[in-house]
C-alpha cells in the first residue's frame, strides 16, 4: 500500500471570537482562503484535486450545503471538484486529514485537500438554534452526555487532584512559549494573512461600525501574562451546571473561543516524487477512543496507547507532541498519566494562548507539528486531543 504524504499546509491567523478580526467573516470565506493557498503551495492544478474534506463542529454560512464543497467553490476550484464536511468536534480537522490519507492509500484518490475551520463568532451566540437540542433518549442512557465542557474540566480537576495553581502555571507556560514562538517567527511558514471587515460595537452609543483589517498573526495570545494575574481571575461556570460552583477553570487557564481555518494537501507519495515535491511528512495512522462523557478531557489517555501499540512505538519514541489545550487541567493529567516529557509537549504553546476554533485545531496542530518537527530534526510527532461527548483522538505522523 502506498504512503500518503502531506505536501503543503496553510492556515489563517486565529482571530478572537466576537471581538476579533473575523467576527463578521463567514465560514466559507475562511475555508476558501486556506484551501486556495494550500493548493497553490503544493503547486497543484486546482482541477487535479479529487476531493475537499473539511471538519466543522458548528455549521455557519452553509444553508444545509457542506462546507467542503462551499469552500472549494469559493476558493475558485472548478465545479468538477467535490467536497465533504465531517464532524468529530475538536478533532475534526485531524480526522479530515486521516480520511484523505486513507483514500490516497487505498488508491481511490490521488490529491485531496483536507483540514478544518470554525466561525465561533457567528454560531456560538444568542442566535444559536437550541430548539429540541437535547435528546431525552440520549439522556436516559448517558445522563452526562450534554454536560458543558467547562463542567467536565471542573470534574477532571477535582477528581484527579489537579490544583488551580498547577493549572495557572501551565497556562503561563503556554503564553510564554507562544510569545517566544511569535517573536522567532515560528508560525510564519503556516500562516497566510487574510483581509476582512470587522464589526466594532460601541458600548457607549450601542452603534455598530465596520472597519477593514488585515490579520497576519494570531491575535489572542497575551505576551504580558503574569502568574499573579492568572491567579487573580475568578472561576467561570456555565449556567445550569450540575456542580454549581466553579473552583478551577478560569478565562486564563482554558482555551480561547476563536475563529480560523487550516488546510493541507494530501497526496500519494509516488505522485509527489514525480512532481519533485518535498513532503512535510507521512501519515502513519489515527486512533480514536471513548471515555466517560463527564471526563471527556482525559480522552487522549485512551487514544494514545492504542495508536502507539499499533505502530510498535512507546511514548519516548515520539519526538514532538501536540496535545490540544482545551483546559489546562486535562493537559496536565494527560501529560503526566502518559509520561510525556514537558519539553516535547506543545513547545510553541497551544489553544490556551493561540486559540481554539474547534474544527480547525486538529489540522493546525498537524501542520505545525510537521513544520516544527522539521526544524528540530524530529522523526515522529503525535497530535492528540480530547473530544466532546467523551472521546479522544490521536494521530501519528513521520516527519520527512
Amino acid at each position: 500500500m502506498t504512503d500518503a504524504v502531506i505536501v503543503s499546509t496553510a492556515r489563517t491567523p486565529i482571530g478572537k471570537a466576537y471581538r476579533g478580526a473575523f467576527n463578521d467573516t463567514e465560514a466559507p470565506v475562511l475555508g476558501a482562503h486556506v484551501v486556495r493557498h494550500a493548493v497553490e503551495r503544493a503547486g497543484v492544478d486546482p482541477a487535479e484535486v479529487d476531493d475537499v474534506i473539511l471538519g466543522l463542529a458548528a455549521p455557519q454560512g452553509t444553508q444545509g450545503y457542506n462546507i467542503g464543497r462551499l469552500s472549494a467553490v469559493a476558493a475558485g476550484l472548478p465545479d468538477t471538484v467535490p467536497g465533504m464536511q465531517i464532524d468529530r468536534m475538536c478533532s475534526s480537522g485531524m480526522i479530515a486529514i486521516g480520511l484523505a490519507a486513507k483514500a490516497v492509500m487505498a488508491g481511490e484518490q490521488a490529491v485531496v485537500v483536507a483540514g478544518g475551520l470554525e466561525s465561533i463568532s457567528l454560531t456560538q451566540n444568542k442566535h444559536k438554534n437550541a430548539h429540541r437540542a437535547i435528546s431525552k433518549a440520549v439522556l436516559e442512557e448517558s445522563p452526562h452526555m450534554y454536560m458543558p465542557m467547562i463542567e467536565t474540566a471542573e470534574i477532571v480537576a477535582e477528581r484527579y487532584g489537579i490544583s488551580r495553581e498547577s493549572q495557572d502555571e501551565y497556562a503561563l507556560q503556554s503564553q510564554q512559549r507562544t510569545a517566544a514562538a511569535q517573536q522567532a517567527g515560528r508560525f510564519d511558514d503556516e500562516i497566510v494573512p487574510l483581509d476582512s471587515v470587522k464589526s466594532v460595537f460601541d458600548k457607549a452609543t450601542k452603534e455598530v461600525s465596520y472597519e477593514k483589517v488585515t490579520l497576519d498573526r494570531d491575535e489572542g495570545n497575551r505576551p504580558d501574562t503574569k502568574l499573579e494575574g492568572l491567579a487573580s481571575l475568578d472561576p467561570v461556570f456555565a449556567d445550569g451546571a450540575v456542580v454549581k460552583t466553579g473552583k478551577f477553570v478560569t478565562a486564563g487557564n482554558a482555551s480561547q473561543l476563536s475563529d480560523g481555518a487550516s488546510a493541507c494537501v494530501v497526496m500519494d507519495s509516488g505522485e509527489a516524487g514525480k512532481r519533485g515535491l518535498e513532503p512535510l511528512g507521512i501519515y502513519r495512522g489515527i486512533a480514536v477512543a471513548g471515555c466517560a462523557p463527564e471526563e471527556m478531557g482525559i480522552g487522549p489517555v485512551f487514544a494514545v496507547p492504542g495508536l502507539l501499540k499499533k505502530h510498535g512505538l512507546g511514548v519516548d519514541d515520539i519526538d514532538l507532541w501536540e496535545l490540544n489545550e482545551a483546559f489546562a487541567c486535562q493537559v496536565i493529567y494527560c501529560r503526566d498519566k502518559l509520561g510525556i516529557d514537558n519539553e516535547k509537549l506543545n513547545v510553541n504553546g497551544g489553544a490556551i494562548s493561540i486559540g481554539h476554533p474547534f474544527g480547525m485545531s486538529g489540522s493546525r496542530m498537524v501542520g505545525h507539528a510537521l513544520l516544527e518537527g522539521r526544524r528540530r530534526g524530529a522523526r515522529y510527532v503525535v497530535c492528540t486531543m480530547c473530544v466532546g461527548g467523551g472521546m479522544g483522538a490521536a494521530g501519528l505522523f513521520e516527519v520527512n
